[in-house]
């Protein structure tokens, strides 16, 4: 059985995902690639505001391409999610409840989503123009000086994941 969420849900909803479940997801989530993730973690360090609430906030690692005439984005493909283990316990110290990329996790990064309460979602690799068909709107928000890897707001319709990793640190690898 597949469940649709909304992405504000995640935080109340975590606890009931396990991994291999099905996933249709909805609502705002922001995107961040090494680079991104790099200088979010720096502004963490020197306590400077983040460029959104990371409270609650799902990150897809994805870089989109530019949208094409009359649509919001380009393809939008998840990127290998282990680039990001470097950084991703202390952005879920800061509150990130979600995360979306493909590949598996290090032990530690494993532990550091149970830890948190939080959710490590799979998304299909290989099909990012299928995955642009379920972003409604894509809007610059932090770093555009980053191209392809600054962070955007994109807004999910029945985006298509399953839980790779839940809160028991059960895993699909």
């Amino acid at each position: 059985m597949t469940r649709k969420i909304n992405a504000k849900d995640i935080p109340a909803l975590a606890c009931e995902l396990r991994a291999g479940d099905s996933v249709l997801l909805s609502g705002s989530v922001y995107t961040a690639r090494d680079a991104a993730h790099k200088r979010l973690c720096a502004l963490l360090d020197k306590a400077l505001p983040l460029p959104f609430d990371m409270a609650g906030a799902v990150i897809y690692y994805a870089g989109p391409t530019p949208a094409p005439p009359g649509l919001p984005i380009g393809s939008a493909g998840p990127t290998t999610s282990s680039r990001m283990d470097v950084y991703t316990p202390a952005l879920l110290r800061a509150g990130l409840r979600g995360i979306i990329g493909k590949g598996p996790r290090r032990p530690e990064v494993c532990r550091a989503i149970a830890e948190a309460e939080a959710v490590y979602f799979c998304a299909l690799g290989g099909a990012g123009a299928l995955a642009a068909r379920c972003i409604l709107s894509c809007e610059e928000i932090a770093f555009p000086e980053l191209g392809c890897e600054s962070v955007k707001r994109l807004t999910f319709a029945d985006f298509p994941l399953i839980v790779g990793v839940d809160v028991t640190g059960g895993s699909l690898f």
